[in-house]
């Protein structure tokens, strides 16, 4: 008996299995192909299972028909239409993941509403079977599929293109290769399997829109575990747990491990999900979101006017009009924590339907009394304490978040949300019978809505205080360049921690107004299908912005307030597939369209005036003409030139003057023989002030980057670093800095032992760096920038930002424009103004002169030699080998991963080292 219960429960775990597999193969497949991982995959499953349901039990087509419409001709029509008119323009554009990742979502979003337009929001249950129940069919299909996709990709030449552009796009390209032709076909299989998953799923599960592409989203867990690239163990994974899950159910453990083991034994890819989110590496490493998360949207003129009488207007409606308005301002404040999270942190955060319900669960058993070791409380006081209890689970997102970015933490915060719905909103234990009360004195419609506008008015100004300020200028630091605000001395991983925990807060505390509103607590309110429609319509609205987070609140209200939904699913589908034509968010898009279409009036000139501008003409292309300032537009007013401080400097107002307290001093002309030594400096023990290497070695995949090199960076001294590419100059630099760890040896400061001490933690020790890519952030001003580094560095001196300011002579009109536009010259003075600004002892310089002028260096060679003589320890990593000759008092020159030669400059760049 014992033995063919586990062999039935066997096959039916092949059956699920076999079904995963199709999933893998897809997902798999497709990220091949394209680099996408496609979120859309479940609902392109569901929409095919619904079309083959239309063909054959609507319109009564035979099933071998319909099926053959829908497998062979729609679903791979559906992929290709994808890549051609979401996909590619995106890989034109650069293919950043967070950007398709956007669209992904957005064409989920799409099909979902779509569906629940056209067939309604009920489960279907007369779904045609095309496969039987037997799981050797379906075992079958997975497996001569992923066999047929191994024996293509590894023995025609349809595969050795497919690897081609997997491994380099562009160079696949230049060798001949139509990389489209390649991407469609990958789109195109990708969503035939998809479409067979849909069909096979459908007689066994519910046929609905939310149902089953979340089902289908489950089981990415098996392509995750095959690293998006191996068949055969995304193949293995889905057999494997659709088995272990079906034998899981033959356990009846008594006590308080039976519902807990029912829950895993029913949700065991959600749980394959979560481990192979949290656990496994990442799949992608960028962390970029698009343009309308980064950026501050500009608000229109008199919209906040607008959204204050639209918000007041309910106040006059009644009935059921009034019910639906009372929904508004509760989902504006859960959208609220996406607008901390992700526009102003710069976080992929697809799990905030998770928060909303727990602070609406929470609040409803704390209200009746049946939270474990709590009393029964007010509805208000419920609510408060259960916003105090969700807001520090907020790190089971943060967490990940410090190490893991773009895809990877999509998934990875996708993964939570999927978890806490099935693991707690559907367990009757906490669940059954709860019902949610308004506050005393707040029952009616009325009464309740402005109590709700009185806590959406808290909200947004805790909202507006993570934007200004001190904190609002380190989050958008995090948010533009991570890297860059970790070396400006941001503790980026304490405020990505930060703001998950605020944005946990913000989502309770709509989730328990929400609650409230609807007097009950409906799990179906915080599906996590959801949370992926509440992402996306913030991002497309502008996810750095709270008006766009209360329009975003209103349209998804109001759209499907009616009695079919789905409206505003549509709607927001085709923004956010949009998202990568439209950067600037809809309304920057109709703004720039109104403005084309605006006719323009050419203005004639009077006579004179045509002889003034003729002569004017005349003057400007005489011989004696300047011509335009590299980099800036024709006819735009130049900024000030750096005025790096030297013999000729007058300090400001408030600016003590400097006396040099190194080995040498600012002089106009340069003595180098006098300033050079006579041997390297490496001694065995530090010169107090120095950074000193020691023995670093550094070595990853068999290969040694660095063998032992010593190092020291002195006070007072421009110590420079040369050598061929892949010498391991980076390597080093990136050790000094913080940014990489050394297998072996020491980095010290002084005596101090800083080998394990984070980047950010070394520049509050005054250790500060420049980027080789330029690291400043684009939504700040100049002044902003500068202020960063005043506020975070070694010392928090308020009129350091003005002073580095001024150095650089970055204190005119230019201090007050975004750094986003300004051309590359500028932007090195800003980074190198922001790294001055928090005073450092040491001052980390990759490749500085890179991008600039013949005139911008000289002027940068000025500035690093009067820091110089200033006291500041300088080391440049530099191609340039004039700016080194003309800058350097030690050059160590690397080949190999080794110090090959050292000593003064003169001395090694004339032996031909380097």
């Amino acid at each position: 008996m014992s033995g063919s219960l586990t062999y039935d429960l066997t096959l039916a775990g092949l059956s699920v299995g076999g079904a995963a597999a199709l999933t893998g193969i897809g997902l798999v497949v497709t990220h091949r192909a394209t680099g996408v991982l496609n979120f859309a995959h479940g609902a392109i499953a569901m929409v095919c299972a619904y079309l083959l349901r239309q063909f054959t039990v609507v319109w009564g087509w035979p099933l071998a028909l319909g099926a053959a419409v829908t497998l062979l001709l729609v679903a791979p029509a559906i992929g290709m239409a994808l890549e051609r008119f979401v996909f590619r323009p995106l890989s034109v554009l650069g293919g950043d993941p967070a950007q398709t990742l956007v669209a992904s979502l957005g064409v989920f979003v799409l099909l979902v509403g779509g569906a629940a337009l056209v067939w309604g929001t009920g489960a279907r249950a007369d779904a045609p079977t095309l496969v039987s129940a037997d799981p050797w069919g379906q075992l079958a299909v997975a497996v001569a599929l992923a066999v047929g996709v191994g024996g293509v990709t590894r023995w025609t030449r349809f595969g050795t293109e497919l690897r081609a552009v997997v491994d380099d796009r562009s160079l696949a390209v230049l060798g001949g290769i139509d990389a489209d032709r390649v991407a469609a076909a990958g789109w195109a299989f990708g969503s035939f399997t998809a479409g067979l998953t849909g069909v096979l799923l459908a007689p066994y599960v519910r046929l609905d829109p939310y149902g089953m592409p979340l089902l289908v989203m489950e089981v990415m867990a098996v392509a995750v575990a095959a690293r998006m690239r191996s068949l055969p163990v995304a193949v293995v994974v889905a057999l494997g747990l659709g088995v272990a899950q079906s034998q899981l159910t033959r356990l009846h453990p008594a006590g308080w491990a039976e519902p807990l083991l029912q829950a895993v034994g029913a949700n065991l890819f959600v749980v394959a999900l979560l481990v192979a989110a949290l656990v496994l590496p990442g799949i992608g490493d960028r962390d970029v979101l698009p343009r309308t998360a980064t950026a501050r949207v500009a608000t229109p003129p008199g919209a906040w006017i607008v959204a204050v009488v639209l918000f007041l207007l309910p106040l006059g409606l009644a009935g059921s009009d009034l019910h639906t308005s009372v929904q508004v301002p509760a989902l504006g404040v859960v959208l609220l924590s996406l607008v901390v999270v992700t526009g102003r942190g710069g976080q992929i955060s697809l799990g905030q339907a998770a928060y909303a319900g727990l602070g609406a669960l929470f609040t409803a058993l704390l209200a009746a009394g049946r939270f474990p070791g709590l009393p029964r409380l007010p509805e208000l006081a419920a609510l408060a304490v259960a916003v105090a209890l969700v807001a520090p689970l907020g790190v089971l997102t943060g967490w990940p978040a410090i190490g893991r970015h773009g895809l990877a933490l999509a998934l990875a915060t996708f993964a939570v949300g999927v978890g806490v719905s099935r693991f707690v909103f559907a367990q009757p234990y906490a669940t059954s019978g709860l019902s949610l009360d308004r506050p005393a004195g707040f029952d009616g419609d009325r009464a309740y809505y402005v109590l709700e506008l009185g806590l959406l008015a808290a909200a947004l100004l805790a909202t507006g205080a993570l934007r200004r300020g001190r904190t609002g200028r380190a989050l958008a630091a995090m948010r533009d360049h991570a890297s860059g605000a970790s070396a400006a001395g941001v503790r980026v991983p304490a405020l990505k921690l930060t703001a998950f925990v605020a944005g946990a807060a913000l989502a309770a505390l709509g989730g328990g107004m929400l609650g409230m509103g609807l007097r009950a607590f409906d799990a179906t309110a915080y599906d996590p299908v959801r949370g992926l429609l509440w992402f996306a319509a913030v991002v497309v609205l502008g996810a750095d912005s709270a008006l766009g987070a209360l329009a975003a609140a209103a349209l998804l209200v109001g759209l499907d307030a009616g009695a079919r939904g789905g409206v505003a699913a549509a709607l927001f589908g085709v923004l956010a597939v949009f998202v990568g034509r439209f950067p600037g968010g809809p309304y920057e898009a109709l703004r720039t369209a109104t403005s084309r279409l605006r006719p323009r009036r050419r203005a004639t000139p009077t006579p004179l005036g045509a002889r003034v501008r003729r002569r004017l003409r005349a003057v400007e292309t005489g011989p004696t003409a300047r011509p335009p300032a590299a980099g800036r537009p024709d006819g735009a007013e130049p900024e000030p030139a750096a005025a790096p401080p030297g013999a000729g400097d007058r300090p400001g107002p408030d600016e003590p003057t400097r006396t040099p307290r190194g080995p040498k001093a600012a002089t106009s002309g340069r003595d180098t023989t006098s300033r050079r030594p006579s041997a390297p400096h490496t001694p065995a023990v530090p010169t107090p002030g120095s950074l000193f290497a020691r023995r670093i070695r550094v070595a990853y995949d068999g290969f040694t980057a660095l063998d032992g090199v010593d190092l020291e960076v002195r006070p007072g001294w421009v110590t420079a670093v040369v050598g061929p590419n892949g010498a391991g100059k980076s390597t080093l630099f990136h050790c000094l800095a913080g940014t990489l760890g050394p297998s072996h040896g020491q980095v010290l400061f002084g005596e101090r032992d800083i080998t394990r001490l984070a980047a950010h933690a070394r520049t509050r020790l005054g250790i500060a760096r420049t980027f080789q890519q330029l690291a400043v952030f684009p939504s700040l001003t100049v002044a902003e920038n500068v202020q960063v580094g005043a506020e975070q560095g070694r010392i928090a001196d308020p009129a350091a930002a003005e002073r580095a300011l001024r150095l650089f002579g970055l204190d005119g009109p230019v201090r007050a424009l975004p750094a986003e536009a300004l051309p590359t010259g500028t932007l090195r003075r800003v980074e190198l103004a922001r790294a001055l600004a928090g005073s450092p002892h040491v001052l980390l310089l990759d490749e500085p002169a890179a991008g600039l002028d013949t005139a911008e260096v000289t002027t940068l060679a000025r500035v690093l030699r009067a820091l110089a003589a200033d006291g500041t320890a300088l080391l440049v990593v530099e191609h340039d080998l004039d700016l080194v000759a003309d800058l350097a008092d030690v050059v160590h020159v690397m080949t190999a991963g080794r110090v090959v030669t050292s000593g003064p400059a003169d001395h090694v760049l004339k032996r031909g080292h380097g």
